[in-house]
């Protein structure tokens, strides 16, 4: 007879891992709860929030011990993301880009010297910025128009960047630049940039929807003086950089979609289980119960897309199309969980006092950034015909 060696469900966590949820779990309870309304209202941060998160080593979940970081996996980056979410998106989203759009990217692509420079500060005090869309293009990343230009041991970058997640916290931003437009995108390259490199400057700031203590910027790039040691990768990779480093971020993103409609859908639960109509609960109605029922369930789904998506890149296996797939599917529940528990809610649900209309303006990002939907429907298509 055959013996299976059984792998471990996808949903059990290490003893790790669960030790690093549940105190993520009771610092988004304890310290980020009770300040959500004042940052949605000021449309920013707390700082000393901010402080907290570098304390927790939630800035540096997967930076090596030896750099000064936690030496987690990027599975423990998602747990992270998906219990702040379920609390506020605006720190989700701030823990997630350093993870996995800035930590990651020089864990991968940087050199030694650059490392060494970044990593142990972006670990201790130091916040990260991701910067590819630029006004002109979003979805169509690699049609950049910021240019570099090679003078002596620096470069010079010249143009402007748009949509720029923590732009107005960063010290240090990795931002994309063409270094030779006549080879088209094989000309994109990678820089580390500090804040107070002489012709840098951040731009507006943007009055959004949702996510609204996250700050979303432009970046003003007038002649800015990068050392040529700050490239990250080689001259001509960052097409690369930027691809992989998305993919992997994709997966935060996904985390995020399944907190948000977690937040919301127990919120919700908690809520019909008090709410008393026609004499009873509203909870008691069947047609109720079987809306959270098919809540819950696209929530666990998108659960273990995302899990499953941060399982197979932290054992370096193929992951692309898991990671278009949890981000796609994450979202789309969110829209339609957070969406629902506000009609729950009823009248209540559409007024600022229940936290049930927070939770839906945030869920819509989640289909637009770090690839719309309809770029990771084309991502999906392209790698199942090919």
């Amino acid at each position: 007879m055959t013996t299976w060696t059984s792998a471990p469900p996808l949903t059990r966590l290490s003893e790790e891992e669960q030790m690093f949820r549940d105190a993520v779990r009771d610092f988004a309870a304890q310290e980020v709860r009770p300040r959500t309304a004042a940052m949605e209202q000021a449309a920013q941060l707390d700082p000393t929030l901010i402080a907290k998160f570098f304390e927790l080593g939630l800035m540096g979940i997967e930076i090596p011990e030896a750099q000064g970081g936690a030496g987690g996996s990027l599975f423990m980056t998602v747990l992270a993301v998906e219990e702040l979410s379920a609390v506020d998106a605006s720190t989700a989203i701030f823990v997630d880009v350093q993870n996995t759009l800035v930590n990651a990217l020089l864990l991968k692509w940087a050199s030694d010297d650059i490392k060494r420079r970044y990593l142990p500060r972006l670990a201790s005090d130091l916040v990260g910025a991701y910067a590819l869309s630029e006004p002109g293009s979003g979805s169509d990343a690699f049609g950049l128009q910021t240019k570099a230009t090679r003078q002596g041991d620096t470069w010079i970058l010249d143009g402007r960047k748009l949509w720029i997640t923590n732009g107005a916290e960063a010290g240090f931003y990795v931002i994309f630049a063409n270094a030779d437009f006549a080879k088209g995108y094989k000309g994109i390259t990678a820089f580390a940039v500090e804040r107070g490199f002489p012709g840098f400057s951040v731009g507006k700031r943007e009055d959004k929807l949702g996510i609204r203590a996250s700050s979303t910027t432009e970046l003003i790039l007038d002649h800015c003086e990068v050392p040529a040691a700050n490239v990250v990768g080689e001259v001509g990779q960052g097409y690369k950089v930027a691809i992989e480093t998305l993919n992997t971020g994709r997966i935060g993103i996904g985390a995020q979609m399944i907190g948000v409609a977690r937040g919301a859908l127990d919120a919700a639960l908690k809520y019909t289980k008090e709410r008393q109509q026609f004499g009873k609960p509203v909870a008691e109605f069947q047609g109720v119960q079987f809306q959270l029922a098919q809540a819950a369930t696209e929530l666990e789904a998108a659960r273990l897309m995302v899990y499953n998506a941060a399982r197979l890149e932290d054992v370096r296996e193929p992951y692309t199309m898991e990671a278009a797939m949890a981000k796609l599917y994450a979202s789309q529940v969110a829209e339609r969980v957070t969406s629902l528990c506000v009609e729950l809610f009823g009248g209540y649900g559409y007024t600022k006092e229940y936290p049930v209309e927070k939770f839906y303006r945030d869920a819509k990002i989640g289909t637009i950034y770090e690839g719309t939907s309809n770029m990771q429907l084309h991502t999906i298509a392209k790698m199942l015909l090919k």
